[in-house]
């Protein structure tokens, strides 16, 4: 297998080209070893493709990256590797191969990609982490890209509610982007996997994540867009999967929000609406497993002053004063309940005395 991580290997020649490649000769290694004037005489082979394969036959570290694979305890699954996900191979232009740290998505399970924005909002982080750990318990997998804000939450969530989920980088599998998610990117390689289509060692680069979209995309049965901008790479994601004939649901929010404007707009031209986890499982025609009706477990366990400030609190941070109008409580009170709150993990402050709910 070595000449055909060789093979995958070389990122400047496009996964169809090494398809198309690999089968006119038969392997990686009677690829590694055709002779240049045959090269130059293939139709699909451009020049710079012609230049790529024989620089990289150049490489005298081949050998060595290959046994560096299993010392990382990353799997190399080519495109015809029985392995190789059944959903990715009805993508256009599907990875040649993968790097997997962990596992691959189950074949016979459901999917759903949670994407969205890096920069969200608090409302647009809760919806992420409610939506993932409530499909997670109930035995659905999800994916993301382990990105900041959006991505993150949600497939933080999923580990939460004990299910499996799959970060797929937009660089090599053994490079934790962004570094600050080195947590999750453990902890999702125990339950679930870290994918990519880059080489191990490859860096971050921007021309990379688009790229990553279509095998988000790809490996989903539906896609979840809970924030986005115009003009996002959270739409692209969208677009590939209405390409793939996949379902995408898009998560309202308020008309001034500009992390909402992507979503508005996927809800206009047909996007399903996500009122909630539960609605979102009836139209999946997925039964319920188990219902995560914390709320209602919460406000059982609360004092009553505790319970009027918590339920008064939602994803949308809410200031001191709109509280003491809303609860009817005295500011010290407020703020003692508002402590007692926090100390308890129900709620958070986002920013100097403005809270939202947390679970």
């Amino acid at each position: 297998m070595m000449y055909e991580y060789w093979l995958a290997s070389i990122t400047a020649v496009s996964g169809r080209k090494k398809r198309l490649l690999r089968e006119e000769y038969g392997t990686g290694k009677a690829v590694y070893y055709i002779e240049e004037i045959q090269l130059r005489f293939l139709e699909y082979l451009e020049d710079k493709d012609v230049e790529a394969i024989l620089y990289a036959r150049k490489k005298k570290q081949v050998e060595q990256e290959w046994e560096e694979l299993s010392k990382k305890k990353i799997c190399f699954v080519p495109y015809f590797s029985e392995r190789y996900p059944a959903r990715l191979r009805q993508v256009d232009d599907a990875p040649y191969a993968l790097y997997v740290k962990g596992c691959l998505p189950e074949e016979d399970g459901v999917s759903a990609a949670i994407v969205g924005a890096r920069r969200c909002t608090p409302y647009g982080e809760e919806m992420a982490l409610e939506y993932g750990e409530y499909l997670a318990v109930n035995g659905i997998q999800v994916i993301s890209g382990m990105a900041r804000g959006i991505d993150g939450a949600g497939q933080r969530g999923a580990l939460n509610g004990g299910g499996m989920t799959y970060g797929v980088l937009g660089c090599g599998a053994d490079v934790c982007y962004p570094r600050e998610h080195i947590g999750l990117y453990m902890d999702i390689q125990e339950k679930g996997g870290i994918l990519s289509e880059q080489p191990p060692g490859c860096p971050p680069l921007p021309m990379y994540f688009p790229l990553r979209n279509r095998i988000i995309s790809g490996l989903a049965d539906v896609i979840l867009v809970m924030e986005a901008r115009e003009r996002s790479g959270s739409l692209i994601t969208a677009d590939m999967a209405l390409e793939q004939g996949k379902d995408v649901y898009a998560l309202p929010g308020p008309v001034t929000s500009q992390l909402s404007r992507g979503c508005h707009r996927l809800i206009r031209q047909g996007a399903g609406i996500l009122i909630s986890p539960e609605d979102l499982l009836v139209e999946m025609g997925i039964s319920e497993k188990e219902s995560i009706q914390k709320s209602d477990k919460i406000e059982k366990t609360l004092e009553n002053e505790e319970n009027v400030v918590y339920s008064c609190l939602g994803f949308f941070p809410k200031g001191i004063s709109q509280l003491i109008e809303e609860t009817g409580l005295r500011a010290s009170e407020l703020l003692q309940r508002l402590i007692a709150l926090e100390l308890k993990g129900c709620i958070r402050e986002v920013s100097k005395n403005y809270y939202i709910k947390v679970r």
